[in-house]
């Protein structure tokens, strides 16, 4: 066993989660980072905010492995002075590669929605919005952004959301139904992260309740508006964006773990013990 380069650690990552299935918008990959470099220690978060950046100088990781982009818009300066360019300095000055996968692992298999979809004992969910390059390789098959499937029992929508508020990390906000609470469901769709632009995938996959985060006013009340005229589904439960993806790093450690060794290779994969949900109190 020996330690991975960064190519190295980039092959893997490619490998479990492959640009392919990233969105046309999204930014994806290595954005710091010697491709030569070896690497001892990877630190996996959610978000490669300041505090998670100065986490890793201070554990020693030679690379930062992020769901949340660092650069996902264009920037024009790396000038140590501003936000992203002081993130990129400290990065490179303490010799600490950055990657990420965002998209690309939400679609994957064994990705952040499906994570979300098993804390309800749901393991054979199908995408919500197959990826449209899934019929080209085997390993991209079944693939898309959210999930959908059935109970096992019709269960209601308050006892689904208890649930998700027991096996979701503690959150400020907590989680919110839109909806008849007592309603009694059978399929589920849910989207890790901010999923109110699917609302039209949602109705058409026939879910009787929707799981997903950073829902706004007023696609909420257009989307109740639009269940009311046809039957009154999809209900609505709201849950922390950070709390809904959070949830699929352990699974991706364990996958990367085995990904590691099965090549022979070894490194020590730490959990961030930073918090990044930005909220922090509630009156």
């Amino acid at each position: 066993m020996r330690y991975p380069k960064v190519s190295e650690c980039v092959d893997v990552f490619e490998a479990l989660w492959p640009p392919a299935l990233a969105e046309s918008w999204d930014s994806v990959g290595l954005a710091v980072g010697d491709p030569d470099a070896q690497v001892r220690s990877i630190l996996l978060a959610l978000d490669p905010m300041d505090a998670v950046i100065a986490e890793a100088v201070v554990l020693g990781a030679d690379l930062v492995f992020n769901h949340h982009p660092l650069m996902l818009k264009p920037v024009k300066s790396v000038n140590a002075a501003t936000l992203k360019g002081g993130a990129v300095h400290t990065l490179i000055s303490n010799d600490i590669a950055l990657f990420n996968a965002h998209t690309n692992a939400d679609s994957a298999r064994g990705g952040v929605s499906d994570v979300l979809i098993s804390l309800l004992g749901i393991e054979d969910a199908e995408p919500l919005v197959p990826h449209a390059h899934q019929a080209t390789a085997g390993s991209e098959l079944n693939t898309g952004i959210g999930r959908v499937g059935n109970l096992e029992t019709p269960t209601a929508v308050r006892d689904l959301a208890r649930t998700l508020s027991d096996r979701l990390p503690r959150t400020t906000t907590g989680v919110r139904i839109a909806g008849d609470p007592a309603a009694t469901v059978t399929r589920v769709a849910v989207c890790g992260g901010a999923g109110d632009s699917l609302f039209d995938e949602v109705r058409a996959s026939g879910a009787e309740v929707y799981i997903t985060a950073d829902l706004r006013h007023h696609p909420a009340t257009e989307a109740r508006d639009t269940a009311n005229r046809h039957g009154g589904n999809p209900q609505l439960i709201d849950v922390s964006h950070w709390a809904s993806e959070t949830v699929w790093l352990d699974t991706a450690a364990r996958e990367l773990e085995a990904a590691f060794t099965a090549r022979g290779l070894t490194v020590a994969l730490q959990h961030s013990a930073v918090n990044t949900d930005p909220w922090v109190e509630r009156y």
